[in-house]
């Protein structure tokens, strides 16, 4: 079927489509609005709207109610496995990982952090709190919870290394090996979804992890919070 024999709404989409190739609009990108399309194409806003959705499906734009309509990324597929590899995930789908610190503090275990960590409440911990980015824009937010008796000085130590599995390696000579993963989706918190640049109305992948070191001795408990919009994760079997 040639160009001209598509309906009108399949036209602009694909026109639509063609700009996004070809960074006439980028990834974060507002769209004109409905009225300006319009105009342009010279179609009434129920074609523009059907032309909309079909980039919706693809992936392609998101409708963000009341800001408008946004130019997004494909989602970034994330492995879930035994081993632990973030940024190898990344890096696999030519991402460039990117990293933000927000804090490493040491701080008394509460009840949740405790029992998941298999240590008494109150027990020293250090929290590892940073961001995950690509081209500038935030995928995750994850909070690490490491025993402090297990790891001298790892407060100085997160400062240095961009991969938790590197670090563990090289100054501990100590392994990082997923023992469990609980996955679930809601909506991010308030102070989340700022962290993230995310509206608080568009849900997050949860993702509550236990890790362990080569004795079996459990090493971390995480708590990572991704953009649902940004991200896929691919639970794997090893």
């Amino acid at each position: 079927m040639s160009q001209d024999t598509l309906p009108l709404y399949q036209q602009i989409a694909d026109e639509l489509r063609q700009n996004i190739q070809d960074a006439v609009f980028k990834v974060g990108d507002r769209l004109p609005t409905e009225a300006t399309l319009s105009d342009r194409f010279g179609v009434n806003r129920h074609t523009l709207r059907r032309a909309m959705e079909v980039l919706r499906h693809e992936g392609i734009v998101d409708v963000e109610r009341g800001r408008g309509t946004f130019v997004v990324a494909a989602p970034i597929t994330v492995s879930i496995g035994k081993r632990v590899r973030f940024n190898e995930s990344l890096k696999a789908q030519s991402v460039a990982p990117q990293w933000q610190i927000l804090q490493a503090t040491e701080l008394p275990a509460d009840a949740r952090i405790a029992q998941s960590l298999e240590m008494a409440a109150g027990a020293l911990v250090v929290l590892f709190e940073r961001v995950s980015l690509a081209d500038d824009v935030p995928l995750s937010l994850a909070s690490s919870y490491f025993p402090s008796a297990l790891f001298p000085d790892l407060v100085e130590h997160c400062q240095a290394y961009r991969s938790i599995s590197a670090m563990l390696q090289a100054e501990y000579r100590c392994d990082h090996i997923r023992r469990s993963t609980r996955l679930s989706a809601r909506l991010p918190q308030t102070k989340d979804a700022r962290i993230l640049r995310m509206p608080a109305t568009k849900p997050i992948l949860l993702s509550e992890s236990v890790n362990v070191n080569q004795s079996g001795q459990v090493i971390e408990y995480g708590v990572t919070r991704f953009r649902g919009d940004r991200m896929e994760l691919f639970i794997e079997n090893d």
